[in-house]
């Protein structure tokens, strides 16, 4: 079995301190012969804090299309409610408090959108660098496999150049000894 050293060597052509975390943790692995596909979603809930998931499940609500509609559904259900009563509404024409109202929903609606999209660029990088690690080991492989075969097509072009040497040996030595059919 090869070492990290020899696996650098031969697949990167650089010395295994030169290599990036991610190409020795693939060629450890590959040395082990051990698996390196992981489910990148465990790494990254595991990282995640109450906040991050919490922001997460806002973002989720908040970007639907039935979150759309119902508050859709409050909006005509406040102005027709002021308009219907009249004198005695609690927020009359121009709507001055619905406007107060959504000013603060989007105040707080953006940040928290933007902190989810910021997690799913996050988790996009860690999908992105677990991608390359799984290509990179598999290209090694398929390397490796190829170097495995050549081996083994050049020890059988081997034996059959020895083996055709001795018949052809066999031959010469049956043709300078004179048979009884000549």
């Amino acid at each position: 079995m090869k070492t990290t050293s020899e696996l650098a060597a031969r697949w990167f052509e650089r010395h295994p301190d030169a290599l990036t975390r991610s190409q020795r943790r693939v060629l450890e692995s590959s040395a082990a012969r051990q698996p390196i596909a992981r489910n990148p979603n465990d790494t990254f809930e595991a990282r995640s804090s109450f906040g991050d998931r919490l922001a997460d499940a806002m973002a989720r609500i908040g970007g639907s299309w039935r979150f759309i509609a119902s508050f859709c559904v409050f909006l005509v259900l406040w102005t027709a409610a002021n308009i219907f009563l009249a004198g005695r509404a609690f927020d009359p024409y121009p709507f001055i408090f619905l406007n107060l109202v959504l000013s603060m929903l989007a105040a707080i609606q953006a940040p928290i959108i933007m902190m989810s999209q910021n997690r799913q660029a996050l988790h996009d990088r860690i999908d992105a660098a677990h991608d390359y690690e799984v290509n990179l080991k598999a290209e090694i492989e398929i390397m490796a496999l190829h170097d495995k075969l050549d081996q083994l097509r050049n020890e059988q072009l081997a034996a059959i150049l020895t083996r055709i040497e001795a018949l052809a040996d066999d031959i010469r030595r049956q043709g300078s000894v004179p048979g009884p059919h000549r």
